[in-house]
């Protein structure tokens, strides 16, 4: 993935300058993760009920010549967010026999992290650390199908550190008993990258209805969540496999890990005591 700004992200960036119609329209090219924008001028004009020199006008705006150049771009954006696993296998290269895949792995890697870094926001990184740390406030995370590691491993972490840390059951069908609990005191934490999940979206825009904030990890061109994210770290997650790496995820988590601990030094020391304590006296159900 090249580093031109995504089509998203101008709409987010240019809201100042729209006219109040070319906001309608971009958040109906927003609203369905820029789908919208695959149809014909007239179609698109009469869904978001604007007219079509307004599409042409907000198209210009993001730097196009015109509707047409815009198409292409969301075009080229929506296929590369919507890759299968299949399509990816094609992109190898079976014509270099000697580039080892380790190799190659680990240099994809190794950009990953880099442009991770890059793009990081370490005043988003506070915030969120911020929510996290809070004693006051209730976790809860939750990962996608190829995701679900990350958040278990993240929640592995933060339930040592720190109280009132829950994972939720990937089951969605168990979920309406933990949004019950879930309020302006509850933050949610939400893996979601490629190809997005639905019922994680729903239910990140139903906990937001009930004052939770999300903290999410998500790729490179956004999960829908997104809209509904009071803090977003977008990771590059693209290396030569047929799946997507989240190594680049994890360094961010870690490093949240790290500045939770900070914050929270004192109360997470006597929690690792503790639990070292525990550990200790436990083995005598363990024969030893």
């Amino acid at each position: 993935m090249d580093d031109t700004p995504l089509i998203r992200d101008l709409l987010r960036e240019r809201q100042a300058e729209l006219t109040a119609a070319e906001r309608k329209l971009s958040a109906v090219l927003l609203d369905d993760s820029l789908v919208a924008g695959l149809q014909s001028i007239t179609r698109l004009a009469e869904n978001a009920q604007v007219s079509t020199p307004t599409i042409i006008r907000l198209a210009r705006k993001l730097g196009f010549d015109g509707y047409s150049a815009l198409q292409n771009a969301i075009r080229e954006e929506v296929a590369a967010r919507m890759k299968q696993p299949l399509a990816k296998l094609e992109t190898g290269r079976p014509d270099a026999p000697r580039d080892h895949i380790v190799s190659r792995f680990v240099e994809a890697v190794s950009e990953n992290i880099n442009r991770t870094l890059d793009r990081l926001d370490l005043d988003e990184f506070d915030r969120a650390a911020g929510l996290l740390s809070d004693p006051d406030r209730r976790l809860y995370l939750l990962g996608g199908r190829i995701t679900r590691s990350n958040a278990h491993y993240f929640f592995n972490h933060l339930q040592i550190i720190r109280p009132q840390v829950f994972l939720l059951d990937s089951s969605p069908s168990v979920w309406p008993q933990s949004l019950l609990d879930m309020d302006h005191r509850a933050t949610l934490v939400v893996f979601d990258i490629r190809r997005y999940e639905k019922e994680l979206e729903k239910l990140a825009r139903l906990a937001v209805a009930q004052g939770v904030d999300i903290v999410l990890f998500t790729d490179a061109w956004g999960s829908p969540i997104e809209r509904h994210a009071t803090c977003t770290f977008r990771a590059m997650v693209e290396v030569p496999s047929s799946w997507d790496s989240t190594l680049a995820i994890n360094l961010m988590v870690e490093a949240l890990v790290a500045e939770v601990q900070s914050r929270s030094s004192a109360s997470s020391a006597e929690r690792i005591d503790a639990l070292e304590q525990m550990i200790g006296e436990s083995r005598i159900f363990r024969g030893n």
